[in-house]
């Protein structure tokens, strides 16, 4: 087997639970010591790290078991992520509300508003204000509103604002948090201009918990495969938790199914089950991860066309690579057969933002595909309900430009029909990722789908994480290039620096905003703003936490520092050469 040894024992998967082990960290910003070594591992290996990651979220634990209360409306918030699944559940299960006639209840709110669905807005993250007002008006006319805010380090001020708010309103909100950290590891930092901290938020809901007027779902699912990434596990739990549910409350709602410990647990398992259907394909996600990984290190493009909710999958997944490698947007893409129409999402088209709004196949083929090279990567991701004659169009008008095509395929078992219109796509692919779903694991077609999705998000975490690896964006199993845009991103930079220099705070710190200021010398005004000021200002600075790294690392001035790292990118290996 190439690569790294990646075979762990039980030790090692339940290191990170230990008290002496990174312990002033919470649970999702610790390292995970299944993948301490990814920077150095195969593809092949990647992959099975990230599998072993994954597996963490159905271990067994104590806990607290979840009541979903009966609301007229449901509200959905988070962060990133966190709202970007937001608008993915609230979509799906508006549909299924649809297909019965009834009327849509689920809504999302995403900080930074829609644009956030498609880009990096990390700055609306650290406004409270904003969320309680993001809330009002989604809530206006609402007599009763199940809130579910996700915070997956419990501590997005937005989303804090928002908890705050519906305590204050008991009358109307019925709050429940969702995130992966103990309750007394929630962030207990000052809030600007507020006089509670995400800590003393959770502490009241605790309160209120006992007697059911609030709810706290936060099951540790680990330390993430990427320290502080928690658009994978975090992301995932989020999806399957909401998921199981809403799905236990639409059965006893329309179906007079009732809601039992039993039932619960077998909706869990068929998530489960999706873990082992996904990464049985091992092999073929490694090609993907391998492909994707040569396109990024030739400073080319890797390109997701997708259908349905499963190309939103994609849309997702592209977004989250600018803060999280500190990526360019162009490097990462997704696109959707219908566009916005598809999408649906509540403030329509915003192509009028510029181009990296441009979502639909008809903005690929117009704007992309005439510079494709055969350096390029061009991922299909469709399942067999999808328009196979669109499908092979599309891979034939790629084909024509590049032979670097592939395909993520979703069939059901035994599906011979499906298999047939497959066979002209897969022969225009260089490789095709068949994921075939055994028909007895598919209690209904609304779980298969959402099986389908949550195997689509695994592989194409893996793909996006695994070609970043590839490409030296990852230190150890650190991202080194993230972008420090809020008070969250500054924070978890100064502990990354410490940790990887085992250089004093105060000494991080500086390192920093050196590097965010570009300068050897920090003025007064510099060391004395506010976090806010130095994160607005980062924003137009590349490179900020592999600059400062180097600086701490070596005797190197700012400017020879920025030097080395454009001649060698990579961390690790720039540093090799001031030891030499």
């Amino acid at each position: 087997m190439a690569g790294l040894d990646w075979t762990y024992g039980v030790s090692t998967l339940r290191q990170w639970e230990s008290a002496d082990y990174e312990p002033s960290l919470p649970v999702s910003e610790k390292s995970n010591p299944l993948t301490r070594d990814i920077d150095q591992a195969s593809a092949y290996s990647i992959v099975k790290m990230l599998q072993l990651c994954d597996s963490q979220m159905f271990q067994e634990e104590a806990g607290t078991a979840y009541q979903d209360p009966q609301e007229s409306c449901v509200v959905m918030s988070g962060c990133g992520t966190s709202g970007r699944l937001a608008f993915l559940i609230s979509s799906g299960f508006n549909k299924a509300l649809s297909q019965l006639n009834q009327s849509k209840v689920y809504s999302y709110i995403i900080a930074g508003g829609d644009r956030a669905l498609l880009s990096s807005q990390e700055a609306p993250e650290d406004d409270p204000r904003l969320g309680v007002l993001s809330l009002k008006k989604v809530c206006e006319g609402k007599k009763r509103v199940l809130f579910i805010g996700i915070s997956c380090g419990l501590s997005a001020p937005f989303v804090a604002g928002q908890l705050d708010f519906c305590l204050q309103h008991p009358e109307v909100y019925m709050p429940v948090l969702v995130g992966f950290n103990p309750a007394h590891q929630a962030r207990d930092e000052p809030i600007q201009d507020c006089t509670f901290t995400f800590h003393s938020v959770v502490q009241r809901m605790q309160e209120l918990a006992k007697s059911q007027k609030a709810f706290l779902i936060n099951p540790a699912v680990g330390p993430e495969a990427i320290s502080g990434s928690s658009r994978m596990k975090g992301g995932s739990a989020t999806k399957i938790l909401l998921e199981v549910a809403f799905s236990a409350a639409h059965a006893a709602t329309f179906s007079n199914t009732p809601i039992t410990y039993n039932g619960v647990l077998e909706h869990m398992k068929a998530y489960e089950r999706t873990l082992d259907v996904t990464y049985s394909q091992t092999d073929g996600i490694t090609t993907l991860v391998e492909a994707a990984g040569q396109s990024l290190r030739c400073s080319r493009h890797v390109y997701y066309l997708g259908w349905g909710s499963l190309a939103l999958l994609g849309l997702i997944d592209a977004s989250e690579c600018t803060p999280t490698f500190g990526a360019d947007y162009e490097d990462v893409r997704g696109f959707i057969s219908g566009g916005y129409r598809e999408l649906n999402n509540n403030d329509g088209p915003l192509t009028s933002l510029g181009p990296k709004f441009s979502i639909a196949h008809e903005d690929f083929l117009h704007l992309i595909l005439p510079c494709l090279t055969d350096k390029d990567t061009v991922l299909l991701i469709y399942t067999h309900p999808d328009d196979a004659t669109e499908v092979g169009n599309m891979a034939r008008r790629v084909r024509e430009k590049t032979p670097n095509l592939h395909a993520v395929y979703h069939q059901a078992d035994g599906d011979t029909a499906a298999s047939l219109q497959q066979d002209d796509i897969k022969k225009l692919c260089l490789s095709t990722l068949k994921i075939t779903w055994p028909r007895e694991a598919l209690a209904s077609g609304t779980l298969q789908h959402m099986q389908r999705e949550l195997s689509t998000k695994l592989v194409l975490n893996a793909v996006s994480t695994g070609a970043h690896v590839l490409k030296g964006k990852i230190y150890q199993n650190h991202m080194i290039d993230l972008q420090v845009t809020n008070t969250k991103l500054y924070r978890r930079a100064t502990r990354l620096l410490q940790k990887l220099s085992a250089c004093p705070e105060e000494n991080c710190e500086e390192a920093l905003l050196k590097a965010i200021y570009r300068v050897d010398m920090l003025t007064v005004e510099m060391t004395s703003s506010d976090i806010t000021t130095h994160t607005c200002f980062a924003r137009n600075s590349t490179k900020v936490v592999p600059l400062a790294l180097v600086i701490l690392l070596t005797s190197w001035s700012l400017m020879e520092a920025e030097s080395h790292l454009k001649q060698q990118p990579i961390v690790r290996e720039a540093v090799a050469q001031w030891m030499w």
